[in-house]
């Protein structure tokens, strides 16, 4: 029973971060979305370029948190993965400070998502036995 339950536990906040992940894709849209998401101007084609890339990567990473959700034997990889992105941004994004509206809302998002990880990598450990 507790077996299962870590089952459905570490699928569900694998699913969950894959959205979370997911969410930016829109992105990929053009300026007025990342616009819209970040509250930023990409009027440099430079940086619409590396974001619009961005939000792409991320729709690859959410795609594979929500596939290894279903997968067991993929969700080490995808917990790893999960843990560097966001840990990653939370970490810039503290290091850096000063982020705006939208930005404040990604944080919180990631810090969501963080949490989920931590339920997750637990269901995951219960599983296998650790």
């Amino acid at each position: 029973m507790l077996a299962t339950a870590a089952k459905w536990a570490t699928s569900t906040m694998l699913v969950i971060v894959g959205v979370i992940h997911l969410l930016p894709v829109t992105g990929a849209g053009g300026v007025s979305r990342l616009a819209a998401l970040y509250g930023i101007t990409a009027a440099d084609p430079n940086l619409e370029i590396l974001m619009r890339h961005r939000a792409i990567l991320f729709g690859l990473l959410g795609a594979y948190l929500i596939y290894a959700a279903f997968r067991p034997a993929l969700q080490p990889l995808a917990l790893a993965a999960g843990f560097v992105s966001v840990a990653s941004f939370l970490w810039l994004a503290y290091s850096v400070g000063q982020f705006n509206e939208q930005l404040s809302r990604v944080v919180v998002a990631d810090v969501l998502a963080l949490v989920c990880l931590g339920v997750a990598t637990l269901g995951y450990r219960i599983q296998i036995g650790r």
